[in-house]
C-alpha cells in the first residue's frame, strides 16, 4: 500500500519561501507523474505545478517563476519550493502522484492529506 504524507507547510509573511515535501511510502519504485494542488477558503482547487516522467514540469500562471516542483525517486519525494509568497497563496497544498509499484508497470495514484500554507501581508 502507498501512502502520500506533505510536510513543510507553516506561516511566512510576504516575500518568504516555504519547501513543501511529498512524501512517499510503500512499495514505491519511482514517481510517474506528479501535481500540486491548493485550495483557499471559499475558492476553487487550483492546480499548481506539475511535473512529468521525463522532468517536464507546467506551472500555474499565478505561480510561473516563483514555485519550482522537483522530485527525487531515490527519496521517494516530491517538493513544492514556493519563494517571493503572497497572501493570496494562502491554501491547503496537497500532492497528487501516479508512483510505479512493480517492475511489469502496476502503478498507484492518490494524494495526501494535505498541509497549510498561510502567509501574512
Amino acid at each position: 500500500q502507498v501512502q502520500l504524507v506533505e510536510s513543510g507547510g507553516g506561516s511566512v509573511q510576504a516575500g518568504g519561501s516555504l519547501r513543501l515535501s511529498c512524501i512517499a511510502s510503500g512499495t514505491v519504485l519511482r514517481f510517474n507523474d506528479m501535481e500540486w494542488y491548493r485550495q483557499a477558503p471559499g475558492k476553487q482547487r487550483e492546480l499548481v505545478a506539475t511535473i512529468a516522467r521525463d522532468g517536464t514540469t507546467k506551472y500555474a500562471d499565478s505561480v510561473k517563476g516563483r514555485f519550482t516542483i522537483s522530485a527525487d525517486n531515490a527519496k521517494k519525494t516530491g517538493y513544492l519550493q514556493m519563494n517571493s509568497l503572497r497572501p493570496e497563496d494562502s491554501a491547503v497544498y496537497n500532492c497528487h502522484a501516479e508512483v510505479l509499484i512493480s517492475e511489469v508497470g502496476s502503478t498507484w495514484w492518490g494524494g495526501g492529506q494535505g498541509t497549510q500554507v498561510t502567509v501574512s501581508s
